[in-house]
């Protein structure tokens, strides 16, 4: 698991915490919202790749998804 980098001071934030920061703010402050939401979206991001992934071959893809059982 990836431990919190904050930028270092006087710097400015790394590009995951301001989408962090902004997807919190989207959810009205809460973290829990904001990373339901994370979690919601890449259910629909995984359902638009599916037919994708039966369509191409894992060699084609060069692995980025897995083979099919």
């Amino acid at each position: 698991m990836r431990k919190r980098q904050n930028a270092p001071s006087g710097e400015a934030m790394s590009e995951f915490e301001m989408a962090a920061q902004q997807a919190i703010a989207a959810a009205g402050g809460d973290p829990v919202i904001a990373l339901q939401n994370v979690l919601a979206r890449n259910v629909e991001l995984e359902r638009e790749l599916a037919p994708s992934r039966v369509a191409i071959s894992n060699g084609f893809s060069r692995g980025w998804h897995r083979a099919r059982s």
